[in-house]
Protein backbone atom coordinates (compact mmCIF):
# COMPACT_ATOMS: atom_id res chain seq x y z
CA UNK A 1 0.00 0.00 0.00
CA UNK A 2 2.77 2.41 0.52
CA UNK A 3 4.22 2.55 -2.90
CA UNK A 4 0.21 4.00 -3.90
CA UNK A 5 0.50 6.65 -1.08
CA UNK A 6 3.14 9.43 -2.77
CA UNK A 7 6.57 9.40 -4.11
CA UNK A 8 9.35 6.87 -3.32
CA UNK A 9 11.59 9.50 -2.53
CA UNK A 10 9.74 10.91 0.38
CA UNK A 11 9.27 7.42 1.75
CA UNK A 12 10.72 7.43 4.98
CA UNK A 13 11.91 3.92 7.23
CA UNK A 14 9.47 2.85 10.86
CA UNK A 15 11.67 1.38 13.46
CA UNK A 16 10.96 -2.12 14.15
CA UNK A 17 8.77 -3.04 17.00
CA UNK A 18 9.71 -5.83 19.11
CA UNK A 19 7.38 -5.38 21.78
CA UNK A 20 4.11 -5.01 19.44
CA UNK A 21 5.32 -7.88 17.47
CA UNK A 22 5.45 -10.07 20.52
CA UNK A 23 1.84 -8.73 21.69
CA UNK A 24 0.35 -9.56 18.29
CA UNK A 25 1.96 -13.15 18.59
CA UNK A 26 0.49 -13.61 21.65
CA UNK A 27 -3.16 -12.19 20.76
CA UNK A 28 -3.09 -14.38 17.53
CA UNK A 29 -1.95 -17.48 19.44
CA UNK A 30 -4.94 -17.25 21.85
CA UNK A 31 -7.06 -17.13 19.05
CA UNK A 32 -5.53 -19.50 17.63
CA UNK A 33 -6.05 -21.87 20.78
CA UNK A 34 -9.80 -20.52 20.74
CA UNK A 35 -10.64 -21.64 17.34
CA UNK A 36 -10.53 -25.29 15.63
CA UNK A 37 -10.07 -23.87 12.40
CA UNK A 38 -6.53 -22.67 13.44
CA UNK A 39 -5.38 -25.55 15.42
CA UNK A 40 -2.75 -26.55 12.88
CA UNK A 41 -0.12 -24.40 12.16
CA UNK A 42 0.41 -23.43 8.57
CA UNK A 43 3.11 -25.60 6.58
CA UNK A 44 6.59 -23.60 6.10
CA UNK A 45 9.68 -24.18 4.26
CA UNK A 46 12.91 -23.41 5.76
CA UNK A 47 14.66 -22.54 2.51
CA UNK A 48 17.91 -20.81 2.45
CA UNK A 49 17.62 -16.48 1.99
CA UNK A 50 19.99 -16.18 -1.38
CA UNK A 51 17.81 -19.35 -2.86
CA UNK A 52 15.58 -17.69 -5.66
CA UNK A 53 13.11 -21.02 -5.21
CA UNK A 54 10.80 -19.12 -8.23
CA UNK A 55 13.32 -18.90 -10.44
CA UNK A 56 14.57 -22.45 -10.00
CA UNK A 57 11.10 -24.17 -10.00
CA UNK A 58 10.30 -21.72 -12.89
CA UNK A 59 13.00 -23.83 -15.07
CA UNK A 60 12.32 -26.89 -14.37
CA UNK A 61 8.76 -26.45 -14.71
CA UNK A 62 9.77 -25.88 -18.53
CA UNK A 63 10.54 -29.35 -19.01
CA UNK A 64 8.08 -31.05 -16.71
CA UNK A 65 5.46 -32.58 -18.71
CA UNK A 66 2.06 -32.31 -17.45
CA UNK A 67 0.16 -35.46 -16.21
CA UNK A 68 -2.30 -37.00 -18.17
CA UNK A 69 -6.19 -35.94 -17.56
CA UNK A 70 -8.61 -38.90 -17.03
CA UNK A 71 -10.02 -38.26 -20.67
CA UNK A 72 -6.50 -37.56 -22.39
CA UNK A 73 -5.88 -41.76 -21.15
CA UNK A 74 -8.39 -42.86 -23.26
CA UNK A 75 -6.85 -41.20 -26.71
CA UNK A 76 -3.40 -42.84 -25.15
CA UNK A 77 -4.92 -46.22 -24.74
CA UNK A 78 -5.85 -45.78 -28.67
CA UNK A 79 -2.62 -44.64 -29.97
CA UNK A 80 -0.73 -47.30 -28.11
CA UNK A 81 -3.46 -49.72 -29.17
CA UNK A 82 -2.87 -48.40 -33.37
CA UNK A 83 1.27 -48.66 -33.06
CA UNK A 84 1.35 -51.96 -31.65
CA UNK A 85 -0.16 -53.44 -34.56
CA UNK A 86 1.33 -51.42 -37.47
CA UNK A 87 4.09 -52.39 -39.03
CA UNK A 88 5.43 -49.08 -39.80
CA UNK A 89 8.92 -48.91 -39.40
CA UNK A 90 9.45 -52.66 -40.46
CA UNK A 91 8.01 -51.50 -43.74
CA UNK A 92 9.42 -47.93 -44.04
CA UNK A 93 12.93 -48.61 -42.83
CA UNK A 94 13.94 -51.85 -45.38
CA UNK A 95 16.93 -52.69 -47.03
CA UNK A 96 14.98 -53.20 -50.29
CA UNK A 97 13.21 -49.86 -49.72
CA UNK A 98 16.20 -47.28 -49.99
CA UNK A 99 14.72 -45.63 -53.04
CA UNK A 100 13.37 -42.04 -52.27
CA UNK A 101 10.64 -42.26 -54.19
CA UNK A 102 9.22 -45.18 -53.49
CA UNK A 103 10.04 -44.64 -49.55
CA UNK A 104 8.07 -41.48 -49.74
CA UNK A 105 5.22 -42.99 -51.22
CA UNK A 106 5.00 -46.20 -48.64
CA UNK A 107 5.65 -43.17 -46.19
CA UNK A 108 1.77 -41.76 -47.27
CA UNK A 109 0.70 -44.71 -47.70
CA UNK A 110 1.37 -46.33 -44.49
CA UNK A 111 0.44 -42.34 -42.38
CA UNK A 112 -2.46 -42.06 -44.38
CA UNK A 113 -3.86 -45.54 -43.14
CA UNK A 114 -2.38 -45.31 -39.47
CA UNK A 115 -4.10 -41.83 -39.39
CA UNK A 116 -7.58 -43.27 -40.41
CA UNK A 117 -7.89 -46.32 -38.37
CA UNK A 118 -7.17 -43.94 -35.02
CA UNK A 119 -9.74 -41.50 -36.26
CA UNK A 120 -11.98 -44.68 -37.34
CA UNK A 121 -11.74 -46.08 -34.24
CA UNK A 122 -12.22 -43.21 -32.01
CA UNK A 123 -15.44 -41.80 -33.68
CA UNK A 124 -17.08 -44.01 -36.43
CA UNK A 125 -18.92 -41.91 -38.22
CA UNK A 126 -15.64 -39.19 -38.80
CA UNK A 127 -13.62 -42.28 -39.57
CA UNK A 128 -16.02 -42.73 -42.30
CA UNK A 129 -16.01 -39.32 -43.95
CA UNK A 130 -12.33 -39.48 -44.05
CA UNK A 131 -12.61 -42.57 -45.76
CA UNK A 132 -14.38 -40.67 -48.45
CA UNK A 133 -12.50 -38.14 -48.87
CA UNK A 134 -8.76 -38.01 -47.07
CA UNK A 135 -9.35 -34.59 -45.38
CA UNK A 136 -6.89 -35.18 -43.16
CA UNK A 137 -6.82 -31.33 -42.33
CA UNK A 138 -10.06 -31.23 -40.68
CA UNK A 139 -9.21 -33.41 -38.20
CA UNK A 140 -5.53 -31.43 -37.43
CA UNK A 141 -6.13 -30.65 -34.08
CA UNK A 142 -7.22 -34.30 -33.02
CA UNK A 143 -4.22 -35.61 -34.58
CA UNK A 144 -2.14 -33.15 -33.28
CA UNK A 145 -3.89 -33.75 -29.80
CA UNK A 146 -3.20 -37.51 -29.42
CA UNK A 147 -0.19 -37.80 -30.79
CA UNK A 148 1.48 -35.03 -28.11
CA UNK A 149 -0.05 -37.20 -25.87
CA UNK A 150 1.81 -40.26 -26.74
CA UNK A 151 4.71 -38.48 -26.29
CA UNK A 152 3.72 -36.52 -23.08
CA UNK A 153 3.08 -39.82 -21.25
CA UNK A 154 6.05 -41.35 -22.32
CA UNK A 155 8.57 -38.76 -20.72
CA UNK A 156 7.04 -39.37 -17.49
CA UNK A 157 7.14 -43.23 -18.06
CA UNK A 158 10.17 -44.42 -19.22
CA UNK A 159 9.45 -48.01 -18.85
CA UNK A 160 6.33 -47.71 -20.86
CA UNK A 161 5.84 -47.73 -25.26
CA UNK A 162 8.94 -49.63 -24.83
CA UNK A 163 8.41 -50.35 -28.97
CA UNK A 164 5.08 -48.00 -29.93
CA UNK A 165 7.21 -45.19 -28.73
CA UNK A 166 9.80 -45.78 -31.18
CA UNK A 167 7.09 -46.28 -34.21
CA UNK A 168 5.40 -43.18 -32.93
CA UNK A 169 8.44 -40.95 -33.06
CA UNK A 170 9.72 -42.08 -36.50
CA UNK A 171 6.35 -42.06 -37.96
CA UNK A 172 5.78 -38.21 -36.78
CA UNK A 173 9.44 -37.90 -37.99
CA UNK A 174 8.42 -39.14 -41.52
CA UNK A 175 5.42 -36.43 -41.37
CA UNK A 176 8.12 -33.72 -41.18
CA UNK A 177 8.84 -34.45 -45.12
CA UNK A 178 8.36 -31.56 -46.98
CA UNK A 179 6.69 -34.10 -49.87
CA UNK A 180 4.98 -36.19 -46.98
CA UNK A 181 3.41 -33.13 -45.28
CA UNK A 182 2.34 -31.37 -48.18
CA UNK A 183 0.00 -34.14 -49.14
CA UNK A 184 -1.56 -34.62 -45.86
CA UNK A 185 -1.89 -30.86 -45.67
CA UNK A 186 -1.01 -29.94 -41.66
CA UNK A 187 1.76 -30.43 -39.26
CA UNK A 188 0.96 -33.18 -36.68
CA UNK A 189 3.81 -32.03 -34.37
CA UNK A 190 2.69 -29.44 -31.35
CA UNK A 191 4.72 -28.68 -28.70
CA UNK A 192 4.57 -30.84 -25.53
CA UNK A 193 2.44 -29.32 -22.68
CA UNK A 194 4.58 -28.39 -20.19
CA UNK A 195 3.26 -27.14 -16.24
CA UNK A 196 5.62 -24.06 -17.14
CA UNK A 197 3.34 -23.52 -20.60
CA UNK A 198 -0.04 -24.47 -18.70
CA UNK A 199 0.24 -21.88 -15.93
CA UNK A 200 1.74 -18.76 -18.03
CA UNK A 201 -1.15 -19.53 -20.14
CA UNK A 202 -3.32 -19.07 -17.26
CA UNK A 203 -1.49 -16.40 -15.50
CA UNK A 204 -0.54 -19.16 -12.92
CA UNK A 205 3.36 -18.59 -12.82
CA UNK A 206 3.18 -17.32 -9.29
CA UNK A 207 2.28 -20.38 -7.90
CA UNK A 208 5.68 -21.73 -8.16
CA UNK A 209 7.41 -18.20 -6.31
CA UNK A 210 6.07 -19.65 -2.86
CA UNK A 211 8.56 -21.34 -0.73
CA UNK A 212 5.68 -24.17 0.56
CA UNK A 213 5.76 -25.29 -2.97
CA UNK A 214 8.56 -27.71 -1.93
CA UNK A 215 6.30 -29.15 0.25
CA UNK A 216 3.58 -28.99 -1.87
CA UNK A 217 5.54 -31.84 -4.36
CA UNK A 218 7.79 -33.43 -2.46
CA UNK A 219 7.68 -37.34 -2.49
CA UNK A 220 6.83 -38.98 0.73
CA UNK A 221 9.31 -41.69 1.47
CA UNK A 222 8.09 -44.16 3.66
CA UNK A 223 11.56 -45.65 4.33
CA UNK A 224 12.83 -45.82 8.20
CA UNK A 225 9.71 -44.01 9.42
CA UNK A 226 6.84 -44.70 11.72
CA UNK A 227 3.07 -44.99 10.59
CA UNK A 228 2.20 -41.76 12.49
CA UNK A 229 5.65 -39.67 10.69
CA UNK A 230 4.52 -41.06 7.33
CA UNK A 231 0.81 -39.53 8.12
CA UNK A 232 2.08 -36.15 9.38
CA UNK A 233 4.32 -35.86 5.95
CA UNK A 234 1.43 -36.81 3.88
CA UNK A 235 -0.97 -34.40 5.54
CA UNK A 236 1.73 -31.48 5.68
CA UNK A 237 1.61 -31.92 2.19
CA UNK A 238 -1.82 -31.88 1.34
CA UNK A 239 -2.39 -28.73 3.50
CA UNK A 240 0.39 -26.67 1.56
CA UNK A 241 -1.10 -28.06 -2.02
CA UNK A 242 -4.42 -26.67 -0.33
CA UNK A 243 -3.16 -23.60 0.47
CA UNK A 244 -1.14 -22.64 -2.84
CA UNK A 245 -4.60 -24.27 -4.91
CA UNK A 246 -6.84 -21.88 -2.71
CA UNK A 247 -4.65 -19.26 -2.55
CA UNK A 248 -4.04 -18.72 -6.82
CA UNK A 249 -7.35 -19.62 -8.49
CA UNK A 250 -9.04 -17.55 -10.79
CA UNK A 251 -11.54 -16.90 -13.46
CA UNK A 252 -8.29 -18.13 -15.44
CA UNK A 253 -6.89 -21.41 -13.45
CA UNK A 254 -8.86 -23.51 -10.74
CA UNK A 255 -8.04 -25.20 -7.99
CA UNK A 256 -7.91 -28.26 -9.60
CA UNK A 257 -5.79 -27.27 -12.68
CA UNK A 258 -3.21 -25.91 -9.50
CA UNK A 259 -3.10 -28.80 -8.02
CA UNK A 260 -2.55 -31.09 -11.39
CA UNK A 261 0.38 -28.68 -11.84
CA UNK A 262 1.58 -29.77 -8.30
CA UNK A 263 0.83 -33.51 -8.62
CA UNK A 264 3.12 -33.14 -11.67
CA UNK A 265 6.12 -31.48 -10.52
CA UNK A 266 5.67 -34.54 -7.63
CA UNK A 267 5.88 -36.95 -10.74
CA UNK A 268 9.04 -35.68 -11.44
CA UNK A 269 10.64 -35.71 -8.25
CA UNK A 270 9.60 -39.65 -8.09
CA UNK A 271 11.03 -39.81 -11.42
CA UNK A 272 14.79 -38.22 -9.81
CA UNK A 273 14.18 -40.78 -6.77
CA UNK A 274 14.30 -43.61 -9.03
CA UNK A 275 16.41 -42.98 -12.01
CA UNK A 276 19.00 -40.24 -10.43
CA UNK A 277 19.50 -41.80 -6.75
CA UNK A 278 20.66 -45.39 -7.49
CA UNK A 279 23.98 -43.09 -8.72
CA UNK A 280 23.77 -41.29 -5.39
CA UNK A 281 23.66 -44.74 -3.57
CA UNK A 282 26.45 -46.38 -5.82
CA UNK A 283 28.93 -42.95 -5.08
CA UNK A 284 28.09 -44.11 -1.39
CA UNK A 285 28.88 -47.60 -1.29
CA UNK A 286 32.14 -46.60 -3.68
CA UNK A 287 33.27 -44.27 -1.83
CA UNK A 288 32.66 -46.77 1.50
CA UNK A 289 34.10 -49.40 0.67
CA UNK A 290 36.55 -49.06 -1.77
CA UNK A 291 38.58 -45.63 -0.99
CA UNK A 292 42.22 -46.12 -2.35
CA UNK A 293 43.39 -44.00 0.72
CA UNK A 294 42.39 -47.26 2.51
CA UNK A 295 45.36 -49.34 2.09
CA UNK A 296 44.66 -51.82 3.97
CA UNK A 297 42.21 -54.08 1.78
CA UNK A 298 44.05 -55.55 -1.00
CA UNK A 299 41.50 -58.38 -1.29
CA UNK A 300 38.67 -56.05 -2.77
CA UNK A 301 41.35 -54.47 -5.53
CA UNK A 302 39.37 -52.93 -8.32
CA UNK A 303 42.46 -52.73 -10.69
CA UNK A 304 41.78 -54.33 -14.12
CA UNK A 305 44.23 -55.74 -16.61
CA UNK A 306 43.49 -55.11 -20.55
CA UNK A 307 42.64 -58.72 -22.10
CA UNK A 308 41.85 -60.97 -18.04
CA UNK A 309 38.37 -61.72 -18.34
CA UNK A 310 37.29 -59.57 -21.18
CA UNK A 311 38.49 -56.22 -19.65
CA UNK A 312 38.93 -53.80 -22.17
CA UNK A 313 40.97 -51.30 -19.76
CA UNK A 314 43.81 -51.87 -17.78
CA UNK A 315 43.78 -49.69 -14.46
CA UNK A 316 45.23 -49.90 -10.85
CA UNK A 317 43.15 -49.60 -8.29
CA UNK A 318 43.37 -45.57 -7.44
CA UNK A 319 42.61 -45.06 -11.62
CA UNK A 320 39.81 -47.85 -11.18
CA UNK A 321 38.05 -46.04 -8.27
CA UNK A 322 38.41 -42.12 -10.14
CA UNK A 323 37.21 -43.38 -13.36
CA UNK A 324 34.24 -45.59 -12.17
CA UNK A 325 33.51 -42.08 -9.69
CA UNK A 326 32.74 -40.00 -12.44
CA UNK A 327 31.35 -42.00 -14.62
CA UNK A 328 28.58 -42.70 -11.68
CA UNK A 329 28.54 -38.58 -11.15
CA UNK A 330 28.25 -37.93 -15.00
CA UNK A 331 25.14 -40.11 -15.24
CA UNK A 332 23.90 -38.40 -12.01
CA UNK A 333 23.98 -35.36 -13.79
CA UNK A 334 22.64 -36.35 -16.81
CA UNK A 335 19.44 -38.17 -15.20
CA UNK A 336 19.27 -35.21 -13.02
CA UNK A 337 18.31 -33.31 -16.31
CA UNK A 338 16.95 -35.93 -18.04
CA UNK A 339 13.35 -34.89 -18.80
CA UNK A 340 15.08 -31.16 -20.70
CA UNK A 341 17.50 -33.25 -22.41
CA UNK A 342 13.92 -35.81 -23.55
CA UNK A 343 12.56 -32.29 -24.85
CA UNK A 344 15.21 -31.37 -26.84
CA UNK A 345 15.79 -34.75 -27.82
CA UNK A 346 12.30 -34.62 -28.94
CA UNK A 347 13.04 -31.41 -31.09
CA UNK A 348 15.96 -32.94 -32.72
CA UNK A 349 14.21 -35.79 -33.41
CA UNK A 350 11.31 -33.80 -34.93
CA UNK A 351 12.51 -30.93 -36.66
CA UNK A 352 12.00 -30.48 -40.38
CA UNK A 353 15.43 -28.69 -40.89
CA UNK A 354 17.58 -32.17 -39.50
CA UNK A 355 17.10 -34.68 -41.92
CA UNK A 356 18.17 -38.41 -41.18
CA UNK A 357 19.39 -40.71 -43.59
CA UNK A 358 19.41 -44.53 -43.34
CA UNK A 359 22.99 -45.76 -42.56
CA UNK A 360 24.06 -49.21 -41.61
CA UNK A 361 26.16 -48.33 -38.71
CA UNK A 362 27.36 -52.11 -37.57
CA UNK A 363 24.03 -52.74 -35.58
CA UNK A 364 21.71 -52.90 -38.17
CA UNK A 365 20.30 -50.29 -40.55
CA UNK A 366 19.46 -46.78 -38.56
CA UNK A 367 18.26 -43.78 -39.19
CA UNK A 368 21.50 -41.48 -38.58
CA UNK A 369 20.46 -37.90 -37.51
CA UNK A 370 22.15 -34.94 -36.32
CA UNK A 371 21.15 -33.66 -32.38
CA UNK A 372 22.11 -30.12 -32.42
CA UNK A 373 20.29 -29.43 -29.38
CA UNK A 374 20.43 -32.63 -27.21
CA UNK A 375 24.81 -32.38 -28.45
CA UNK A 376 25.02 -28.85 -26.83
CA UNK A 377 23.46 -29.51 -23.53
CA UNK A 378 25.28 -32.44 -23.12
CA UNK A 379 28.56 -30.81 -23.83
CA UNK A 380 27.75 -28.50 -20.74
CA UNK A 381 26.05 -31.43 -18.56
CA UNK A 382 30.01 -33.04 -19.11
CA UNK A 383 32.00 -29.83 -18.31
CA UNK A 384 30.04 -29.31 -15.26
CA UNK A 385 31.04 -33.08 -14.21
CA UNK A 386 34.49 -32.93 -15.48
CA UNK A 387 35.02 -29.40 -13.19
CA UNK A 388 33.54 -31.25 -10.44
CA UNK A 389 35.86 -34.02 -10.57
CA UNK A 390 39.01 -32.19 -11.49
CA UNK A 391 40.70 -35.40 -12.99
CA UNK A 392 39.20 -36.80 -16.14
CA UNK A 393 39.75 -40.17 -16.89
CA UNK A 394 39.27 -41.79 -20.60
CA UNK A 395 37.27 -40.26 -23.42
CA UNK A 396 35.33 -37.20 -23.47
CA UNK A 397 33.46 -37.76 -26.73
CA UNK A 398 29.93 -37.35 -26.80
CA UNK A 399 28.37 -39.87 -29.10
CA UNK A 400 25.35 -38.41 -31.03
CA UNK A 401 24.06 -39.02 -34.35
CA UNK A 402 27.50 -41.65 -35.49
CA UNK A 403 27.08 -45.25 -35.67
CA UNK A 404 27.22 -45.46 -31.67
CA UNK A 405 24.40 -43.57 -30.69
CA UNK A 406 22.69 -42.95 -34.66
CA UNK A 407 19.96 -40.43 -33.43
CA UNK A 408 18.58 -38.28 -30.08
CA UNK A 409 16.14 -42.12 -29.44
CA UNK A 410 19.01 -43.92 -29.08
CA UNK A 411 20.50 -41.25 -26.89
CA UNK A 412 17.44 -41.33 -24.41
CA UNK A 413 16.72 -45.25 -24.33
CA UNK A 414 20.54 -45.35 -23.43
CA UNK A 415 20.36 -43.66 -20.39
CA UNK A 416 16.75 -45.18 -19.72
CA UNK A 417 18.98 -48.25 -19.18
CA UNK A 418 21.21 -47.26 -16.41
CA UNK A 419 18.27 -47.19 -13.53
CA UNK A 420 16.96 -50.61 -14.59
CA UNK A 421 20.73 -52.01 -13.75
CA UNK A 422 21.54 -49.94 -10.81
CA UNK A 423 18.04 -50.30 -8.89
CA UNK A 424 18.48 -54.05 -8.40
CA UNK A 425 21.85 -53.90 -7.26
CA UNK A 426 20.68 -51.01 -4.79
CA UNK A 427 17.65 -53.00 -3.76
CA UNK A 428 19.59 -56.29 -2.94
CA UNK A 429 22.09 -54.47 -0.95
CA UNK A 430 19.75 -52.01 0.90
CA UNK A 431 17.46 -55.69 2.36
CA UNK A 432 20.96 -57.49 3.08
CA UNK A 433 20.61 -56.68 6.54
CA UNK A 434 17.15 -57.14 6.49
CA UNK A 435 17.15 -60.73 4.98
CA UNK A 436 19.88 -61.66 7.81
CA UNK A 437 17.78 -61.17 10.42
CA UNK A 438 16.46 -64.77 9.69
CA UNK A 439 18.75 -67.26 11.11
CA UNK A 440 19.45 -69.46 8.11
CA UNK A 441 19.68 -66.39 5.82
CA UNK A 442 22.43 -65.03 7.76
CA UNK A 443 24.29 -68.55 7.99
CA UNK A 444 24.41 -68.61 4.22
CA UNK A 445 25.51 -65.85 3.70
CA UNK A 446 28.34 -65.46 6.77
CA UNK A 447 29.49 -69.29 5.21
CA UNK A 448 30.03 -67.66 1.69
CA UNK A 449 31.06 -63.80 2.67
CA UNK A 450 32.34 -64.13 6.31
CA UNK A 451 30.01 -61.25 7.19
CA UNK A 452 27.31 -59.26 5.48
CA UNK A 453 29.72 -55.96 4.53
CA UNK A 454 31.93 -58.50 2.79
CA UNK A 455 28.52 -59.86 1.04
CA UNK A 456 28.06 -56.07 -0.01
CA UNK A 457 31.64 -55.81 -1.07
CA UNK A 458 32.25 -58.71 -2.64
CA UNK A 459 29.19 -57.47 -5.20
CA UNK A 460 30.12 -54.17 -5.45
CA UNK A 461 33.44 -55.04 -6.52
CA UNK A 462 32.46 -57.22 -8.90
CA UNK A 463 30.10 -54.65 -10.73
CA UNK A 464 32.81 -51.91 -10.76
CA UNK A 465 35.58 -54.00 -12.28
CA UNK A 466 33.63 -55.58 -14.73
CA UNK A 467 30.91 -53.10 -15.98
CA UNK A 468 33.36 -50.00 -16.12
CA UNK A 469 36.05 -52.07 -17.81
CA UNK A 470 35.28 -50.67 -21.74
CA UNK A 471 33.58 -53.89 -22.72
CA UNK A 472 30.75 -52.34 -23.85
CA UNK A 473 32.27 -51.04 -26.90
CA UNK A 474 34.54 -52.25 -29.85
CA UNK A 475 37.32 -49.46 -28.68
CA UNK A 476 38.48 -47.64 -26.13
CA UNK A 477 36.92 -44.71 -28.57
CA UNK A 478 33.82 -45.77 -28.48
CA UNK A 479 33.57 -47.12 -25.34
CA UNK A 480 33.41 -43.96 -23.28
CA UNK A 481 30.83 -44.35 -19.78
CA UNK A 482 29.03 -47.59 -21.57
CA UNK A 483 27.93 -50.40 -19.40
CA UNK A 484 28.35 -54.07 -19.67
CA UNK A 485 28.86 -55.97 -16.76
CA UNK A 486 25.44 -57.95 -15.46
CA UNK A 487 24.62 -60.65 -17.99
CA UNK A 488 26.38 -63.56 -16.43
CA UNK A 489 24.85 -62.57 -13.15
CA UNK A 490 23.80 -65.74 -13.11
CA UNK A 491 26.83 -67.81 -12.71
CA UNK A 492 28.08 -65.55 -9.60
CA UNK A 493 28.71 -66.52 -5.93
CA UNK A 494 25.97 -64.22 -4.39
CA UNK A 495 23.28 -64.52 -7.28
CA UNK A 496 20.88 -66.68 -4.31
CA UNK A 497 21.54 -63.71 -2.49
CA UNK A 498 20.17 -61.64 -5.39
CA UNK A 499 16.65 -63.93 -5.72
CA UNK A 500 16.53 -63.91 -1.99
CA UNK A 501 16.27 -60.10 -2.12
CA UNK A 502 13.51 -60.36 -4.88
CA UNK A 503 15.80 -60.17 -8.30
CA UNK A 504 13.51 -60.82 -11.32
CA UNK A 505 16.19 -59.41 -14.21
CA UNK A 506 18.13 -56.00 -15.29
CA UNK A 507 14.77 -55.04 -17.18
CA UNK A 508 11.59 -56.17 -15.13
CA UNK A 509 11.46 -59.89 -16.03
CA UNK A 510 13.65 -62.97 -16.66
CA UNK A 511 17.78 -62.81 -16.29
Amino acid sequence: MIHRTGKRAAHKSKEYSTQASETAEGNRGERAESTEEHAEAKPQSTVPLDINIGEIMENRAKYIPLRLQMEERKYLRLLEAALNVTEYTDKIDDASNMGKAKRVVNQIKELCAILTGVVLSCDYKRGQELFADRSFEDNEEFFQTIFEIGRRYKIMNPEKMRSAYGKLMYLLSDSMIPEVKDMLGFDCVVPIKTVYSFLKEKNGLKVLHEDIVLLATKEIIPDGKTRPQIQAEIKRKEKSIEILSRKYQSKYLSADEIRHCLYSIGDNNAYLRSNRDPCEKMIFYLEKFFNPKDKSDNDYSLSIAYGNQGHRLSHDHETQYIYVNQTLKLWREILNDMFKLWTLADQDILSPSNPYRLSHTGQGLHRVQPCPATSREMHRILFKAQKKAGTWIGSSVIHLGDKNVPNALIFIDKYNQVARILNPICITLDRIDELAKNAGIRELIESKFDSLDLCKKTILADFFRFAFDGSGADNFYDAGSCIDGCSQIEKKPYFPVFLLAGFTGFDGGGW
